[in-house]
Parts: C-alpha cells; sequence; structure tokens
C-alpha cells in the first residue's frame, strides 16, 4: 500500500505534468492563431501596398498627363508664347504660285494656282517643301518669301502618292530660314498644333487647334485614286491657299504639311505626317522621284453589320477585298476578291471575298489602319503575313508586296 504522502506527491506531480502540458498545447495554439493571424494581417498588408503602389503609378502617370496637357494649354492661353512661336516661324514660310495653261477648242486658257511652303534644309541645301497638287503641271512658278521678294522656282522632285514636292528657288541665301522637321511619331490626339500659310492668299496667317484623329486616309485624284495614307486630323482652321505649309507643335517644330479640307466642313482638316516627309526627302532631291510605296494590288471595302450579315459572318472589322488585280501581289498570293454584287443599305457592294483581319499580327480594322501600317512599316519586296477570314474559317497568307505603279 501507498503511504498518503507519496500518493499526494504523485498526484503533485500529475498535474504539474498535465499542467505543463496544457500551456504548451495552449501554447502552441496561441502561437499557430498569431502565426496565422500575422500572415493574414502581413498578406493583406503586401496587397494594399501592392496596391498602393498601382495608384502611385497611375497618379504619375495622370500626374504627367495633366502636367503635359497643362504646359501645351498655358501656351494657348499666353498669347505671347504663340507670338514667339509665330515670329520665330512666319520667315520660313513662304507663297507658292503658279500658272495652268488648259487647253480649249479655241486655244489655251490660262488660270493661277496659290498655295504655301516651307523651307527646309535637306543636308546643306535650302529647298521649298509644299504639296505636289499646288504646283501639279503648273508653270512659271514663283516663291514669294516674307520679305516680299518673289523669285523663280522650278520642282526639284515629286511624289503624287504622297502628296508632296520639293521646289528649288533662285534666290540668295539670305532669305532662307529653315524650319526644324521631327517625327510624327510623338503625337497624340489632343496635342495642340499651329498652322501658318496663305490662306486665300493671306500672307503668313497663323491658326490653332489640336490633332483631332491620327492614321486617316484619303483617296486623291493626284494619287491615281490610291489613298493618301496615315494623315493627321486636326481642328485648326485650313483653307484653300494653306496647302503646302507647316503643321507645327508647341515648340515651332513641323509636324506635318497641311494638304487638304473637306469641303463644307467646320474643324476638319488634314496634313501629310513629317514622318512621311523625312522617309521621301531624299529620293526627292536627289532623284526627283520616290517608287517604294507598297503595294498590296487589291480593291476594297470597310467591313460593318450589315456587310457581316449579307456574307454570313461574325466579324465586324477588317477590309474586305473586292477585287484582285490581275498579276499584282494578293493575286499572287492566292487572296480572292468578291464574287456577286448586292445592294446594301442602299450601295452596291461585291461581296465574297477575304476579309483582311490583320497583318504581321496587327489588327486590321479597315482602310485607315491597313493603308497606314503598310506606308509606314513596311516596303516593296517585303513579304508580309496576311490573316483572312475565308469561308467563316481564319487562314494566314505569305504576300510579298509589289511598288505602287509610277504616275505623271
Amino acid at each position: 500500500m501507498y503511504a498518503p504522502e507519496e500518493g499526494r506527491k504523485r498526484i503533485l506531480l500529475l498535474v504539474i505534468l498535465l499542467l505543463v502540458i496544457g500551456f504548451s498545447v495552449v501554447g502552441y495554439l496561441g502561437y499557430i492563431i498569431g502565426y496565422t493571424t500575422a500572415k493574414n494581417e502581413i498578406s493583406g498588408l503586401m496587397k494594399r501596398i501592392e496596391s498602393l503602389e498601382e495608384n502611385v503609378a497611375a497618379l504619375r502617370e495622370n500626374l504627367e498627363k495633366t502636367t503635359k496637357n497643362a504646359m501645351q494649354y498655358r501656351l494657348l492661353a499666353e498669347n505671347i508664347s504663340l507670338t514667339e512661336i509665330y515670329e520665330r516661324v512666319k520667315n520660313s514660310v513662304v507663297s507658292v504660285r503658279g500658272i495652268i495653261r488648259v487647253p480649249g477648242i479655241f486655244g489655251y486658257s490660262y488660270s493661277r494656282v496659290q498655295g504655301s511652303g516651307f523651307v527646309y534644309n535637306y543636308s546643306g541645301q535650302m529647298v521649298i517643301v509644299t504639296n505636289y497638287h499646288v504646283v501639279r503641271e503648273a508653270i512659271n512658278i514663283t516663291v514669294t518669301f516674307a520679305s516680299g521678294n518673289s523669285y523663280p522656282a522650278f520642282i526639284l522632285g515629286y511624289d503624287p502618292y504622297a502628296d508632296l514636292a520639293v521646289l528649288k528657288a533662285d534666290a540668295p541665301e539670305s532669305e532662307y530660314y529653315p524650319l526644324e522637321v521631327v517625327s510624327s511619331s510623338t503625337l497624340k490626339v489632343g496635342d495642340i498644333v499651329i498652322a501658318v500659310g496663305n490662306p486665300f492668299g493671306l500672307y503668313g496667317s497663323m491658326s490653332v487647334g489640336v490633332v483631332s484623329a491620327l492614321g486617316r486616309t484619303m483617296t486623291a485624284e493626284i494619287a491615281g485614286n490610291y489613298p493618301i495614307a496615315n494623315l493627321i486630323q486636326t481642328t485648326a482652321p485650313l483653307n484653300p491657299g494653306n496647302s503646302g505649309g507647316p503643321l507645327l507643335n508647341i515648340r515651332g517644330e513641323v509636324v506635318g504639311i497641311t494638304t487638304a479640307i473637306i469641303s463644307g466642313s467646320q474643324g476638319v482638316g488634314f496634313a501629310i505626317p513629317s514622318n512621311m516627309l523625312l522617309r521621301v526627302i531624299k529620293w526627292l532631291v536627289e532623284e526627283g522621284r520616290y517608287d517604294r510605296h507598297p503595294w498590296l494590288g487589291a480593291v476594297g471595302v470597310d467591313m460593318n453589320y450589315e456587310i457581316a450579315k449579307a456574307m454570313g459572318v461574325n466579324v465586324t472589322y477588317g477590309w474586305l477585298i473586292t477585287q484582285v488585280i490581275k498579276g499584282g501581289p494578293a493575286d499572287k498570293a492566292g487572296l480572292r476578291g468578291g464574287t456577286r454584287t448586292m445592294n446594301i443599305a442602299g450601295e452596291l457592294i461585291t461581296i465574297g471575298g477575304d476579309i483582311i483581319i490583320a497583318i504581321n499580327g496587327v489588327k486590321i480594322t479597315g482602310i485607315d489602319s491597313l493603308s497606314s501600317y503598310l506606308e509606314e512599316y513596311t516596303a516593296p519586296g517585303q513579304v508580309v503575313k496576311v490573316t483572312i477570314i475565308r469561308d467563316n474559317q481564319i487562314l494566314t497568307l505569305d504576300v510579298e508586296l509589289g511598288a505602287r505603279p509610277p504616275l505623271r
């Protein structure tokens, strides 16, 4: 038999052991709970930090945009800044005049053409940049500088597909104040632009607006009804006589060459992007022509809901090929034109052809994006991957681009 004293000791040891185990279990459970809670709190804090970092990045981006816009509109609001730009560029803008001789049943009749231009320094050679349509078929061309002095000029080179021409004037060096031409690829919708030219013969007129769209396309008779691609759309007021003048950014640098207005419109004008000028100027000055515009060799229309419904396809964007030019790049690559003509929303459209939806993986929504991509990023002889929809299936064909045929 155990003595009472020894039993009490054993009970006490058992109690102590149970207490130690209990405290250990409680401590462990507390540690687990605390660790889990801390881990969750840390995870939550990390997510909050990531969210804050994203918010800070977004705020920084918005601040940069706001600062840029504020700077632009401050310059717009402060007339002295615009005045300084005008004073800096006015001597670089010229008036271009010429005479068109038109044959008739009673002999020739004559009419005067007038536009704008600006001085550009090409490798030390001072030339005048203007629109091709200003001097097309013109004789007795003259340029008049800000000094009021006029000099005879001749066409050094021209490019109908870009509506650009370069003139050489018989003027002393003291008349030339060249403008700086910079890349137009940095332009964004909303950027302030300034046009200086001679609307209705009113020399040295200035107008201000914003870039209202980029990558526009305009079909022109002077370009053989081919599209003039990648145009800048602007709200800067343009009128007959502005053609060929510079479109400037807020630093007074040339980002475009004003070229056209839409008759009867308000606040819609177009300019050739300066990137086009920088691309072709070497050949215009040195060779007199530029014959490196890429050519797909197809005719088409922009897709829309009505056409898609008539063709039984699900895609409502892209460029529908209505005709391929026999022997052209599209024809050689196996692209197909339309097979039947339908009246769709009051317009006769040839449907059933391939629908171009991408080139080299870049989405094509219509003629604007198609022409702009080809002009900006491709060249004759280059093989491009053209993604099409044919019979409701997506196919990709290799097409070797050609060069547009020469125009007079």
